[in-house]
């Protein structure tokens, strides 16, 4: 299936420093797609880029068929994509109901309920999310995909520093989306669970993007195992 987002050949400086000098990211209807990359190899930028939050320096974007030469993050939001970043997504001013319904209302979206009781957090909706658990806190990011019920999702390290019950939860959810049809991406280190949610592996390094492809061939990736997986190389 073709890519609903393509973000190609995207350069990207940083105080004169080259950050990425020719790196991709796709994102395919009914896929959960894995970026790995060290820290500072580029990956978060890559998604930033892809969803409009920052500039490249030179590529493409292309998103639902159409090639912008300039991305802006609220005309792709608008167009169905979601984008979940590594810090807090949700105000913390507010209850978790209220951004949730706010969302709802924004996007046409799905039932604040339902996607609260599919994540567990139904009886937190009242509280602001400074009252959350870190895995609380997550899922409630996660209910507010749901909700907006988005065509592609790019997702900077959602397993990051939340217990095991959660990060099968967000397993769990990231399936689903892809199995309803949404493109997702995903970054971050937790090698195990990542590799266990993916239909695809990509890797930032150097700069530039490799395509992997499914997991079991992306571990047999020489260079990939030797400077990436390290001790992981035997999942």
């Amino acid at each position: 299936m073709n890519p609903i987002l393509c973000a190609d050949s995207v350069v990207k400086s940083f105080r004169g420093r080259r950050v990425l000098t020719s790196a991709t990211l796709r994102a395919v209807p009914g896929e959960v797609r894995v970026l790995f990359g060290r820290n500072g190899s580029g990956k978060s930028t890559l998604l930033k880029i892809a969803c409009g939050w920052i500039a490249a320096d030179g590529g493409a974007v292309h998103f639902g068929g159409r090639a912008y030469s300039a991305v802006h993050l609220h005309v792709l939001a608008a167009a169905g994509l979601f984008y979940l970043p590594d810090h807090d997504l949700l105000s913390t001013a507010f209850t978790v109901r209220l951004q949730l319904e706010m969302i709802r209302e924004l996007y046409d979206g799905g039932d604040v309920i339902v996607a609260a009781s599919r994540l567990g957090i139904r009886e937190h909706l009242d509280k602001k999310t400074g009252d959350l658990s870190g895995g609380e806190l997550r899922r409630a990011e996660l209910a507010a995909v749901l909700v907006r019920r988005p065509t592609c999702v790019l997702a900077d390290e959602p397993y990051r520093g939340i217990p095991p019950k959660d990060a099968e939860v967000l397993t769990q959810v990231f399936r689903d989306l892809a199995s309803d049809g949404a493109a997702v991406v995903i970054t971050g280190h937790e090698v195990p669970s990542l590799l266990d949610v993916a239909h695809h592996v990509s890797w930032c390094t150097s700069g530039t993007t490799y395509e992997l492809g499914p997991p079991a061939e992306a571990t047999r990736h020489e260079a990939f195992r030797r400077e990436y997986l390290g001790p992981w190389s035997t999942v």
